[in-house]
């Protein structure tokens, strides 16, 4: 059975779900945009060999919402505190695309990680002047810039909707005619359900996976990745060389698109450059896109499962899946 807690400390505040038992504990960090329930299509298979926690971080779901915390130091201090509080042992640590820089941080500054388990994260990418050609920062980060520089937004879910990159990807022929219809049918859904999971015929079950828990997303998140103020002054090489526990890094396809557009988290070259830098860091590929958990979950589970299973020390290397 999953159960909803918020832990408390200070000015801290965290909202997690946990499914109870007695096995090695996993923490689950979710991506930008998303909610802890991005990780419900696997939760219950991981409780197999995983006493799980899947947190919102700040700025998402039930958790904190303070814009002068929005940044991997702060967030990663209290994901600390509640390992340390909360969880009271060494964990597994996993962390999606922004999770897994806050989970870097965890695992760099404090020795509360039995494995680092790194879910296609930006690192490189998203920081300095690189990120202007990402897929994040055309996309989610520009798209929150924008709502907050506006007078009267409305609902950010659909703006985001309205806005989002994806609409490139259709023909110039037809693109402004489809946007209008689905646009018109996702405005029904948000006036009918204005606290839900945002749902729109014919869009894809992966993409619509997006939108899990934007409803209580802080689009001044997305802001802290225009400005490049996330990182808090912290280089993704000092967080890396200074991480000792053993590591995995799942890394989804890697594509670049239009005008020299990152379609990915991170390019190969940033690859090469994390698996240098981590000392024991082992390599797993995944035939699929960002979110590698929503589109590859039997993979996806299969890799934790076996890291589970794991004794002793292992050399890197790659996996493909």
């Amino acid at each position: 059975m999953v159960e909803g807690h918020l832990y408390r400390s200070q000015d801290i505040r965290l909202k997690y779900y946990e499914l109870i038992n007695d096995r090695q504990p996993l923490v689950l960090l979710h991506a930008q945009g998303v909610d802890a329930k991005s990780f419900s299509n696997v939760w219950k298979r991981l409780s197999k060999r995983y006493h799980v926690f899947s947190v919102d971080c700040y700025g998402h779901g039930g958790s904190l919402h303070d814009a002068e915390k929005y940044n991997v130091a702060d967030i990663g201090n209290a994901v600390i505190r509640f390992i340390q509080d909360i969880v009271g042992e060494k964990v597994y640590l996993l962390g999606h695309s922004s999770g897994g820089l806050i989970a870097a941080y965890v695992a760099s500054h404090a020795d509360l990680c039995e494995y680092l388990i790194l879910e296609d994260p930006p690192f490189f990418a998203s920081q300095g002047e690189r990120r202007l050609k990402t897929f994040n920062y055309v996309d989610l980060s520009t798209i929150c810039h924008s709502y907050l520089s506006q007078t009267d937004p409305g609902d950010f879910v659909l703006n985001y909707f309205r806005n989002q990159y994806a609409w490139n990807f259709f023909s110039e022929k037809s693109r402004e005619k489809v946007r209008g219809k689905l646009v018109a049918l996702a405005a029904k859904n948000r006036e009918k359900h204005p606290e839900g999971n945002l749902k729109v015929p014919f869009w894809p079950k992966s993409a619509l996976s997006g939108f899990q828990g934007m409803s209580r997303y802080d689009p001044r998140f997305g802001e802290a990745f225009y400005t490049d103020s996330f990182h808090a002054g912290i280089s993704h090489e000092d967080l890396l060389k200074t991480i000792s526990c053993k590591t995995v890094f799942m890394k989804a396809k890697t594509e670049i698109g239009q005008d020299g557009i990152l379609m990915a988290a991170l390019s190969e070259e940033d690859l090469k450059r994390v698996t240098e830098l981590i000392p024991d860091c082992q390599t797993m590929r995944f035939d699929c896109g960002h979110g590698i958990h929503i589109e590859k979950p039997k993979e996806f589970v299969a890799c934790l499962l076996e890291l589970a299973q794991e004794t002793g020390h292992r050399s890197g290397g790659e996996t493909r899946r």
